[in-house]
């Protein structure tokens, strides 16, 4: 049986370069993801802080782990050890 892949949940802003490096990545890899945009959420930037210990955007989690920013995110897949995350077949 074939695991779930996890949820893929990013804090963001709509004008943050990076936000749309790390769009654009997920997107390349086929995985659907929530996307909150901490400016238009209320709340959102608060928790994202609380939950990854950053300030900056975005933040990325893959089942509720937190991964880390895009250039985290970039450095997982260019190890190949992004692939194995969002399908839900290795630990973070």
């Amino acid at each position: 049986m074939a695991a779930a892949a996890p949820e893929v949940l990013m804090y963001a802003t709509a004008w943050c370069p990076y936000c749309t490096r790390a769009r654009l990545l997920l997107k390349s890899k086929g995985v659907a993801f929530t996307e909150i945009d901490v400016e238009q959420t209320p709340g959102a930037r608060a928790l994202m802080q609380s939950r990854s210990g950053r300030t900056s955007v975005p933040q990325i989690f893959i089942g509720g782990h937190h991964i880390g920013g895009f250039d985290d995110t970039k450095a997982l897949d260019d190890q190949g050890r992004l692939d194995p995350l969002l399908a839900g077949t290795a630990g973070a």
